[in-house]
């Protein structure tokens, strides 16, 4: 089969497009044969070894895909074969079939397309665990939204709605802030021209906001840390920005605010029957209109250099996909 292939932690475009060997499955596992395939920010700082998880070589990136059934471990009985499905698979994504534990695997509802799929469990579940685990965000809370614009930033903006937040979505343009506030951003701010800081405290009346949904880093962390209100929850989601924050905790001392961590794919891994109720909530809300899926591009896979550039370089404004 053809798969883009990681031969050593290096540059984007030193992915190769290339043959590897076909998954077999063993007793627990799904094989899958990709239709479509997630691609997410990570992915990028996977390849260059910049991210937290780093696999032995070769590796084929890619985490989250649809796609339909080709074999099942003797162990599996929850999905069949020909059936289509969403599967998780941490790595192998960014290939023609996938080997998936059967446990990270599950049916596809009719009225869910291909494409928008491979894109639902990535971004949409982070924001999800994110606000539901580690946030518990309640009904009438405020929520702020930074990198609103790209795939988990839509995510969030839709399931703090659907969760009863009232949500501001932070982004560099006015463009991508018009995006946001079409996927249901009750306010926008568009931080490149104006101080975060003071235009949150006077949205807020000077109280702040209780949940921060922080996918920067950099100064936009430094600001979001000096805006949260009493109890808040600052979620540290990721530094598309390049700049990994250094916090002064005494501002969590003073304002009586936590700094929460958010790493999805240990959560999957550590609360897996969490996982799958969140999947299938995820799954309720897009059937009933609540989320859905916002595709900026879709790219072949023989193009998943050009795909990740684009999702790097923080053009991307929604999801972006592969198709082999």
């Amino acid at each position: 089969m053809k798969a883009i292939v990681c031969h050593e932690f290096s540059a984007i475009e030193n992915l190769a497009y290339e043959d590897f060997p076909n998954p077999v499955a063993n007793a627990n596992q799904v094989v899958v044969k990709v239709a479509s395939a997630g691609v997410n920010f990570p992915d990028g700082l996977l390849v260059q070894g910049l991210y937290q998880i780093k696999p032995d070589f070769p590796f084929v990136p890619g985490s989250e895909i649809a796609g339909e059934v080709l074999s099942v471990g003797e162990n599996v009985k929850h999905v069949k074969v020909g059936q289509k499905v969403i599967g998780i698979c941490r790595l192998g994504g960014y290939a023609e079939e996938v080997v998936i534990p059967a446990n990270q695997v599950m049916p596809l509802p009719e009225g869910i397309p291909l494409e928008e799929a491979s894109a639902l469990a990535t971004a949409h579940a982070t924001a999800h665990h994110a606000l539901k685990q580690r946030a518990q965000i309640k009904p009438g809370e405020t929520l702020l939204v930074t990198g609103a614009a790209g795939g988990t930033g839509l995510a969030a903006i839709q399931i703090g709605k659907a969760m009863g937040a009232k949500v501001i979505a932070c982004c560099s343009t006015d463009e991508k802030c018009e995006v946001a506030r079409q996927q249901g951003a009750d306010e926008t701010i568009n931080y490149s021209e104006c101080d975060l800081k003071d235009t949150v405290k006077a949205m807020t009346n000077g109280k702040g906001v209780d949940v921060v949904y922080e996918c920067v880093g950099g100064d936009t962390f430094h600001a979001c840390s000096r805006i949260m209100a009493w109890a808040g929850r600052l979620l540290v989601i990721g530094f598309a920005g390049g700049e990994i924050p250094k916090f002064p905790v005494n501002l969590a001392l003073v304002k009586g605010y936590s700094v929460v961590g958010v790493f999805w794919g240990s959560f999957v891994q550590h609360q897996p029957q969490d996982f799958v109720e969140n999947m299938h909530e995820l799954v309720k809300w897009y059937l009933e209109g609540k989320v859905k899926v916002h595709i900026d591009k879709a790219f072949k896979l023989s193009e998943a250099v050009d795909a990740l550039q684009y999702v790097a370089g923080r053009q991307v404004k929604g999801k972006v996909v592969l198709i082999p």
